[in-house]
């Protein structure tokens, strides 16, 4: 991993070997994946680190990907929780899409504002050749003719959607650079997803680190110093380092002090009855051709591969719905 400026931080590698270390227990469930957030006593910075090796695990599981799209997607997924960990708006959600003209195609990761989240990749079996020392090349794979996309949806009547060109297509560089030129906060971003031999995910993290208001070029200095020391974050976590160790050693500089530390895992919200709304949405015109033409649907949730099948009577009762009059309003309102 070659040293670069705040702004542009590049990934770490994405294989390695050995067994990721201690296990958390959250709510009965043991878990590893977590998003730690600090903030320097002593000088302007602000910065988060994630462990997520069980959620990529899960993204890779579901959608059968090969080792290039499980780092792809493992990279955006961590970038797009680490984003709603620090959202306001209870309900509120980030949406990261890459498009990057690559044989991945596009990428697709959402967050709650709890840091849990679900994603996909169009073309999930997808291999290109290695670079140096057998690194995986996710920036051939996603491309760098295009764009990242940011969805943040704060329960408003409209959504903020920022986007920027890709810087490489190696997810990371493309998030830092997403936050100066749209949000102009100065940011190293580093994110790695290390592939075992079987081709599960052995380790998977990241940080992302920003300067506020008032950092000079001491503190930018103080940073770029610890993320070169720190190296390949996947190789860290991988030998066992906690998020917040992490932190402590790209930011050695710095007095930190821990302002949260918050479970994640992958989780999708489809159910049947958020389908039956799609499909009621549909109206009645498609809702009559799909009974026409096929008597039936069958519906496959993008998140989890989940598959949802109607028959006939099914789509002819949700169209029924429609034909029901509008429930009246309390006694005696206009």
């Amino acid at each position: 991993q070659t040293h670069q400026d705040i702004r542009r931080q590049d990934h770490a590698p994405s294989e390695g070997r050995g067994i990721p270390g201690v296990f958390r227990r959250w709510k009965g469930r043991i878990t590893m994946d977590q998003i730690v957030r600090v903030i320097a006593k002593d000088a302007p910075v602000k910065a988060m680190a994630i462990s997520a090796r069980d959620m990529v695990e899960r993204a890779r599981a579901i959608h059968d990907c090969w080792p290039v799209a499980s780092a792809a997607l493992g990279r955006l997924l961590m970038a797009a929780s680490m984003m709603g960990a620090v959202l306001k708006a209870e309900e509120g959600s980030v949406t990261l899409r890459v498009r990057g003209g690559g044989p991945l195609g596009a990428l697709t990761a959402v967050s709650d504002s709890g840091g849990n989240v679900r994603g996909y990749v169009q073309n999930p079996a997808v291999d290109v050749p290695r670079k140096a020392k057998g690194k995986l090349d996710v920036g051939a794979a996603v491309g760098g003719e295009g764009d990242l996309t940011v969805i943040r949806d704060l329960g408003m009547k409209e959504p903020y959607i920022g986007s920027v060109q890709l810087v490489g297509g190696e997810i990371a560089e493309d998030i830092a650079a997403y936050f100066v030129e749209s949000e102009q906060i100065p940011t190293a971003c580093a994110l790695g997803v290390l592939i075992a031999p079987d081709q599960t995910v052995q380790a998977a993290g990241g940080y992302l680190i920003q300067l506020l208001p008032g950092a000079d070029d001491a503190v930018v200095s103080a940073v770029e110093r610890g993320v070169a020391r720190l190296g390949a974050v996947s190789a860290r976590l991988d030998g066992g380092m906690e998020p917040l160790e992490l932190l402590q050693e790209v930011l050695a500089d710095f007095e930190l002090e821990v302002l949260e530390t918050t479970p994640i895992e992958y989780r999708c919200y489809c159910s049947e009855e958020r389908v039956s709304r799609a499909l009621i949405s549909l109206g009645r015109e498609e809702l009559d051709k799909l009974i026409r033409e096929q008597d039936g649907a069958e519906l496959t949730c993008q998140f989890c591969d989940r598959v949802y099948r109607y028959s006939g009577d099914q789509l002819r009762a949700l169209r029924e719905e429609l034909d029901k009059p509008a429930a009246p309003g309390p006694e005696g309102a206009e």
